[in-house]
């Protein structure tokens, strides 16, 4: 399942060894957070899979319910380089990819001149972990700065392409699309958020815990316990746990599962009446990759060396819900993506005799 740095493969204990490790650091990154946030343990553990599965995260959620506070926090907990750009209107690219500027040097010569240049400035995205707080509040064109970066590890400005630094976590915050002044995220951004998790209110207790520590005059102290070699370590890993080819069938029909009969020249073969009826456009080929890797960050938090259907199911609505694209009908009806997605797991099949012939 696994190699070594030179190519050999690992042995059962090494590789034993390795899980244990990973569980260890990502518990002890989790009790970190836990620390200074309240509730919200899917929350948790979903940030926590996106950054161990090498993925990006958005959070959305009404204001004040903690989403910058959990990232900030996660930031102090990870002995990485942290960025954050606060989303406005008046955000250009510029400011968060950074621009080519002219600068004065001293001349090469030796003769005591001063010669101009083009120096590329880096803008703030040149972190290890980049917070874009609030990101619906630019504009589309602003927005669109970070599709490159998300993609491809690499920005490019003034005709150079520059590598960001490993690893690379955009944890982006957003509020609900009704609220005034935010501007829906282009469908092609979406799609490069691992993840989309929705923050909900705390309940009674966690509420009376969340007042009890911020009005107490004191501050948990939180410990950086993980730095960024051990993260593409940990990353790597979780890429080589085994998957089964009927599990990773399973993840290929519940994505197809969400295109509706004439999508794009889809059949339809494996999409529901709901999903026929509300649903316009279907998940990407990236949903499917975001479905086997959660799952095999599901499997390995859990001591499994294979993925299994309900790895699949766990994380699939937050890999879908922001990759379907509904009608109108469903919007008049109220009808959201989980809905859909939570109709495709209860009617797919799951046994092997619904996979795919070999």
């Amino acid at each position: 399942m696994s190699t070594s740095s030179n190519g050999a493969p690992l042995s059962p204990d090494e590789v034993n060894s390795l899980a244990r490790r990973f569980r260890d650091d990502y518990n002890s990154v989790r009790d970190q957070v836990t620390k200074v946030i309240v509730g919200h343990s899917e929350i948790v553990d979903g940030v926590l899979t996106a950054l161990f599965c090498g993925g990006h995260c958005l959070l959305e959620g009404v204001p004040g319910l903690g989403k910058t506070l959990l990232i900030r926090t996660l930031s102090r907990a990870l002995k990485l380089d942290f960025a954050r750009v606060q989303f406005t209107p008046d955000l250009m690219p510029a400011d968060i990819t950074g621009t080519t500027i002219v600068a004065e040097t001293d001349d090469q010569n030796g003769n005591g001149g001063r010669s101009r240049q083009f120096v590329f400035q880096p803008g703030p995205i040149f972190a290890q972990m980049l917070l874009a707080d609030e990101i619906n509040r630019a504009t589309p064109k602003t927005q669109s700065a970070l599709l490159e970066a998300m993609a491809e590890r690499s920005v490019t400005v003034g005709g150079t392409t520059h590598p960001l630094p490993r690893p690379f976590f955009v944890m982006a915050t957003q509020n609900p699309l009704e609220q005034e002044g935010t501007y829906p995220l282009p469908e092609a951004q979406l799609d490069r958020f691992f993840f989309k998790l929705q923050v909900g209110y705390s309940n009674r207790r966690e509420l009376f815990d969340i007042v009890s520590r911020t009005t107490a005059g004191t501050d948990a102290t939180v410990e950086s316990v993980v730095d960024a070699a051990r993260i593409v370590e940990h990353q790597k890993l979780v890429q080589q746990v085994a998957i089964a080819p009927h599990v990773q069938d399973y993840a290929v029909r519940v994505v197809m599962a969400t295109h509706a009969a004439g999508e794009g020249g889809s059949s339809g073969e494996f999409a529901t009446p709901m999903v026929n009826r509300f649903v316009r456009f279907g998940a990407s080929p990236r949903a499917a990759q975001a479905l086997v890797l959660g799952g095999k960050c599901r499997a390995l938090l859990d001591a499994r060396a294979a993925v299994s259907m309900d790895d699949i199911k766990g994380v699939a609505l937050a890999a879908l819900r922001h990759r379907l694209i509904l009608n109108f009908e469903a919007q008049a009806e109220r009808v959201d993506t989980d809905a859909v997605i939570r109709n495709i797991l209860d009617t797919l099949p799951v046994g092997v005799e619904g996979a795919m012939a070999r």
